[in-house]
């Protein structure tokens, strides 16, 4: 098993070098991605620079859906690119949670782990995420809170990385985001609506954090078809609901399929599901074998991620293939 499946999902290219075949004979189960995205259509004017109105518009839909007002919701070309610039602009150690994303370690140096609900000794930036990836943990969002009151107090701030939250909007903390509190909320575009390749996100926060990243993004944050797809995407009630109705129910399939072949998921965001206890490496490779890539983790063995599949077609080839690893 190669470094690069370790490091992140999506790697279908590689997996196809390494594994054989073409890589659209893949099924890639590696990321947590909605793989029903939404039917992003319509005609993109590329020879024009973006329009500082049709920004406008995108963060008022994107500050609608999120329950947080506009001015404190500023658009940015996806939210690890979010995580760098505010490193930068905060300018303080952090200190993330683990398990947890690699980026909310590389981002803010020098990084040091954190448990839930820690109190802070200085001045410094927690990061974590909710629903945590990759385990899937869903924390109460009045704890989170409390949390952020706590770090307020110290001089800090809480980054609350809400990747997956579109899934959980009762969970979400971004109603909560105010002028005089140190807490910012990240939320991503492409997991929910499965458009990753749009690089789209929406940091959260204070007015004058919103001002100084804007100051450092420049005047075209994002590019034409994210302030277009992004902003009819949010402003399509009726996909959202939609969606949120049906991905607990794919969950369940694959958790069924998995319990059938020995594996217990664990997590409660419906787009991944986390197996542990496993031999990783060998049910990473059998699985390869059949084309279909799923998600290890170098600093955590026996664990392997599984992104739920899109349909019974791709459900059923997965649990072809597990048959065969148990066999």
């Amino acid at each position: 098993m190669s470094g690069a499946f370790v490091f992140h999902g999506g790697r279908v290219s590689e997996a196809a070098q390494v594994y054989g075949g073409a890589p659209e004979d893949w099924l890639d189960l590696s990321t947590g991605l909605n793989p029903r995205p939404w039917p992003a259509t319509g005609t993109i004017d590329w020879t024009a620079l973006p329009d500082p109105e049709a920004l406008a518009r995108l963060e008022a839909a994107a500050a609608r859906h999120f329950g947080v007002a506009p001015e404190l919701c500023c658009a940015v070309p996806g939210s690890e690119t979010a995580l760098r610039l505010l490193a930068k602009a905060l300018d303080l150690p952090g200190r993330s949670l683990v398990p947890g994303y690699r980026t909310h370690r590389e981002a803010f140096f020098p990084s040091r782990p954190a448990r839930f609900g820690e109190q802070p000794g200085t001045k410094e930036v927690f990061v974590f995420a909710n629903p945590n990836n990759p385990d899937g943990v869903l924390r109460d969002p009045e704890a989170v809170i409390e949390w952020a009151e706590r770090i307020d107090r110290s001089g800090s701030f809480l980054i609350v990385d809400e990747a997956f939250a579109d899934c959980h909007p009762e969970s979400s903390v971004a109603h909560a985001v105010a002028p005089g509190l140190r807490m910012i909320v990240l939320r991503s575009f492409g997991k929910f609506f499965g458009l990753a390749g749009l690089r789209l996100g929406f940091v959260l926060g204070p007015p004058a954090l919103m001002l100084l990243l804007r100051q450092m993004l420049g005047s075209w944050p994002v590019h034409a078809a994210a302030l277009s797809l992004g902003t009819a995407a949010y402003e399509d009630s009726a996909w959202i609901a939609r969606t949120r109705a049906e991905l607990p129910t794919r969950a369940e399939a694959l958790d069924a399929v998995l319990r059938r072949h020995g594996l217990m998921a664990e997590g409660s965001c419906p787009l991944f599901r986390l197996v542990t206890g496993c031999d990783d490496q060998a049910l990473f490779e059998r699985l390869a074998g059949k084309r279909i890539l799923v998600r290890p983790f170098s600093e955590h063995p026996g664990w392997v991620r599984f992104g739920v599949p899109a349909d019974p077609a791709a459900l059923a080839r997965l649990d072809d293939a597990l048959g065969r690893v148990a066999g």
